[in-house]
């Protein structure tokens, strides 16, 4: 959570999509009539603890925790709250006073609360009884919510199996206990909103936002065969590119290849955050590589694109606008595209509150990329640009360079040796990839390189050997837990170069 901003919401008048309800100790009896609207119209922001002024009254602390698990527990009972959407409340302190701040999506989904649906306005919650009216709300989110088309056709065999495991691990890691984790996969589904029926017209299925979280390739390229994802470096053949990662996999995976391309291109800075030390490349690219996933329109033919240039990252997206023009951090207001795709990648840990994203990368930049500013432009095409710092981005192309040269020094001696066969230039180029990428991030191991590189195990495992015969890598740890590292000479002869 972002401290500034609740300051800032809790100068605001309540509006369409900010709420304040005292809650000394216990739940409000209208809370989940307020979720519901939100939920139903545009989202917003719910500040529990707070006067209907603005003023701090604070949530008894022996009260704290039994509001919060009452909220989460009663978020996920369809009868409070149907379809369920799960709530996680973020704790707030201000003198002592706590108050418990809850982010609400706008959903592609009509959603009633205690079997009445309810929509907002500036004046509040209002009921919505009228026939016409419920198919006015329903038609609007049916016509902004791409994601929640139905596929009847689509089935549970069609998703990719190993994503599963590992979707729990993440869970897991981001939040232990978890209501997801006790479900089986199916029913995981259907409490993430990726299975859902259509009460108007009776279609059931699931949905664009399972295929393109969970599917396997082949479904993918059924459902949407114009999706894909183009990843290019072009800092010197600026006409084409000097590298490419071609990108038509699910989102979970493809959230990590974006992350592992930029690793491989970008250099990377350390910078101490009060006494913990951060990388400064992470913390913004991801930011950026979720914003892309989560926020695109996939029903729009547009190719994402993510050029790496010396001088700039652009990324654009096909876009469903709320206005035109570049944002601002003074007046940005964020609004959901996918509130599925969303929700499952903040269930992941790999997106916070609606909105954090853009703060953290202007709250970064200035470090990673000094006196510059980054740029998100609205419009049928999201277009965001990321300045770079030229020096260093000069300065890490020269260390490449040599890591490169480094490499063919190497290789070359070892086959005047005797030590390795002749290769050919292409695979000196993917054995200089493969340095590099273990040069950015040691310790992986093969299946972990051929995660980030492609290929197969065997061709990966003949690389290695290759590297570890001419001495320019080696293997440390135990067989389960090590990884391979650039051999020290290697690295003291790079230095010297």
């Amino acid at each position: 959570m972002n401290p500034e901003r609740i300051r800032k919401l809790l100068q605001k008048k309540e509006s369409l999509r900010l709420e304040f309800k005292e809650a000394r100790t216990a739940l409000p009896d209208n809370l989940f009539d307020t979720i519901c609207a939100m939920l139903n119209r545009d989202g917003g922001d719910i500040l529990l603890g707070v006067d209907d002024a603005g003023h701090i009254t604070g949530i008894d602390p022996q009260s704290i925790d039994t509001i919060t698990n009452n909220l989460v527990n009663l978020s996920n009972n369809p009868q409070k709250l149907n379809p369920p959407f799960i709530l996680f409340p973020e704790r707030y302190t201000d003198k002592g006073r706590t108050i418990l701040h809850i982010q609400v999506p706008q959903r592609s989904q009509l959603h009633k609360s205690a079997g009445v649906v309810y929509d907002r306005s500036e004046d509040g919650d209002f009921k919505v009884i009228q026939p016409h009216r419920i198919a006015e709300l329903y038609n609007r989110k049916q016509l902004h919510y791409t994601e929640g088309i139905i596929f009847p056709a689509l089935r549970f065999e069609d998703f990719n199996a190993d994503l599963f495991p590992r979707i729990r691990n993440l869970i897991r890691g981001n939040n232990i206990r978890h209501p997801w984790l006790e479900l089986d996969d199916r029913q995981m589904l259907v409490k993430a909103g990726l299975f859902r029926r259509d009460s108007r017209t009776g279609l059931e299925g699931y949905t664009l936002a399972a295929a393109l979280l969970l599917g396997t390739d082949e479904a993918i390229q059924e459902v949407v065969p114009h999706y894909k994802i183009d990843a290019l470096v072009r800092k010197v053949r600026v006409d084409r590119y000097d590298d490419r990662e071609y990108i038509r996999t699910n989102l979970i995976d493809a959230y990590d290849r974006l992350l592992d391309f930029v690793a491989k291109h970008l250099p990377d800075l350390f910078f101490m955050e009060e006494d913990q030390r951060i990388s400064l490349r992470t913390r913004i690219f991801r930011e950026i590589v979720a914003n892309l996933i989560v926020h695109r329109e996939y029903t729009n033919a547009l190719p994402a694109t993510f050029c790496i240039y010396r001088d700039r990252v652009e990324v654009e997206n096909a876009n469903n606008p709320h206005g035109e023009g570049q944002l601002s951090v003074d007046d940005f207001t964020p609004y959901p595209k996918n509130p599925l795709i969303s929700k499952f990648f903040m269930q992941l840990g790999r997106v916070e509150e609606l909105g954090s994203g853009f703060l953290n990368i202007h709250k970064y930049l200035k470090y990673y990329s000094p006196k510059k500013e980054p740029q998100f432009i609205e419009g049928v095409r999201f277009r965001t640009i990321i300045p770079l710092d030229e020096t260093l981005m000069a300065d890490y192309g020269r260390v490449n360079g040599r890591v490169n040269g480094r490499v063919n020094e190497w290789l070359s001696r070892g086959v005047n040796e005797g030590l390795i066969g002749k290769i050919t230039d292409e695979e000196r180029q993917r054995l200089y990839d493969v340095v590099l990428m273990i040069q950015n991030s040691p310790s992986l191991k093969t299946k972990d390189l051929v995660k980030k590189l492609g290929g197969s195990e065997r061709t990966m495992a003949r690389h290695l050997k290759l590297l570890q015969a001419v001495g320019a890598v080696k293997f440390t740890g135990a067989p389960k837990t090590g990884g391979y590292v650039l051999k020290d000479d290697f690295l003291k002869d790079n230095e010297n170069n």
